[in-house]
Formats: C-alpha cells, sequence, structure tokens
C-alpha cells in the first residue's frame, strides 16, 4: 500500500483545486521541485503529479517542471494531464515518468490505450474521474453518459498497470473518500487500484489501508496540515503488515 502526496501543477506553482474547478485555486508553494523534495525527505515513495494545465488545455504545459523533478529526486513518479497523443506520452516517459496516466482521451478511443499498453508495458495507467457515478473528462468540466464501474471494465481489457479512482465531489473538500464507489470498483476489476479524492484524517487512511487497494492519493490534507505524511504512512504500514 503506497501513499501518493500529490503535486498539482498550474502556472508553474503547486497548487490544490476544489472539486477540480480551476478558478477555485489555493497555491501551496511557489516551487514544485523543493515541494517534491520534501516528501521524499518524508519517505514518500512515490510521487502523484498532475498537469492541471495540461488537462484543461490538453497539452502539458509544465514539463520543464517534471523534468526538474525527476532529475533531482530518487523516488518514482507517476504523472498525468493532457496526455492525449502518443508522443506526448513517449515524451514525458523518456523525461523519467515511471508511469503516465490517461484520462480524457481513453473515453474516446480506448483501442489507443490498448496501443499504448502494448507499447509501453507496465507503464500506462488509467485515471477514471467520477462523478454521480459518471466519467468525467476535459479536466473534470464535461461528464459523459458511460459509469465509472462500466468504464473500468472496458479498460481492463487493455492490461493497464493500474486504475486511478477519483471522486471528484470528495475531491479538496476532505470530507473522506468514497467508500461505497471504491468498493464496487474493486469489486468489478482485478486491475490494481490506487483511491484518490477526500482523503482527510488518520481514519480515512485507516479505512482505506485496510481494503485491497494498491495505494491512495493524498493532497490537500497534506498541504493544510490536517494529515501529517509520517503519521499517515506509518498507521498504513502498520495496518498492511496485520494484513
Amino acid at each position: 500500500m503506497i501513499i501518493f502526496p500529490a503535486i498539482d501543477l498550474k502556472g508553474g506553482k503547486c497548487v490544490r483545486l476544489t472539486q477540480g474547478k480551476k478558478d477555485e485555486e489555493t497555491v501551496f508553494s511557489d516551487d514544485p521541485l523543493d515541494m517534491a523534495k520534501s516528501w521524499e525527505d518524508q519517505g514518500a515513495q512515490y510521487l502523484h503529479v498532475v498537469d492541471l494545465d495540461g488537462a484543461f488545455e490538453g497539452l502539458p504545459g509544465n514539463l520543464s517542471i517534471v523534468e526538474q523533478i525527476v532529475n533531482n529526486i530518487k523516488i518514482p513518479i507517476e504523472f498525468g494531464g493532457g496526455l492525449r497523443t502518443t508522443e506526448a506520452v513517449k515524451t514525458v516517459l523518456d523525461l523519467g515518468a515511471k508511469r503516465v496516466i490517461i484520462g480524457t482521451k481513453a473515453i474516446d478511443s480506448p483501442s489507443w490505450v490498448s496501443e499504448l499498453c502494448i507499447t509501453f508495458p507496465g507503464r500506462i495507467a488509467v485515471g477514471i474521474d467520477a462523478k454521480n457515478g459518471k466519467v468525467a473528462v476535459q479536466g473534470w468540466t464535461t461528464l459523459s453518459e458511460q459509469t465509472a464501474i462500466d468504464f473500468a471494465r472496458e479498460m481492463e481489457k487493455s492490461s493497464p498497470c493500474a486504475i486511478i479512482f477519483t471522486d471528484i465531489s470528495r475531491d479538496g473538500m476532505l470530507q473522506g473518500p468514497n467508500i461505497q464507489s471504491l468498493r464496487e470498483l474493486l469489486s468489478a476489476v482485478k486491475t490494481p487500484v490506487i483511491a484518490s479524492g477526500g482523503i482527510s484524517s488518520l481514519t480515512d487512511i485507516e479505512n482505506l489501508s485496510k481494503m485491497p487497494l494498491e495505494g491512495m492519493i493524498v493532497g490537500k490534507a497534506l498541504y493544510t496540515g490536517h494529515i501529517r505524511f509520517s503519521e499517515a504512512k506509518q498507521l498504513c504500514d502498520s495496518i498492511c503488515m496485520r494484513k
């Protein structure tokens, strides 16, 4: 079980959005590289990095920062946001990202995801962002008609290395994750699942640690001090050792 500190990039800064709304932004650091080093120093095993500019515009816009991060830390990163061409995926992997996350384009082009999983085995994750059970795309600005469960089952056929599930209604709200939706997803697929959205307390860490997840992504709660990373990791490790 891995706890992924989240680094969301927008305009070259480390920010957090509320429910993915780009006009509800809080800047937590002007130096994303310094933030990445901080999480590594605190014991993080993996970082979750998202290019919000890329998610909204459809083309990665903070790759120079990503390159700085991978060149200056030793732990791996997963990267998502605006990856809608094979060239963009290759560019990010060549920069040193361990794996990339495909979101919006996966809805319209599931065959493309299959091609990526064959070309870059073990390095393609699919991001499923949902609201009211439906998949959201285009930087969370549009809801599709497809349910998150049906989409997950379809994506599993391509053999991605992981599914990253985010409940948009919980993201940045510090109200706890959607446990019921996660249970339904875990029952529907065998692909490793990473939980995201709403994780705000050690109780949430405890509850998720008891589930058969690959990991959990924690963002706002770490930046606001609601959760101390060291305490979360210690709790998660102790529970996983008892499984």
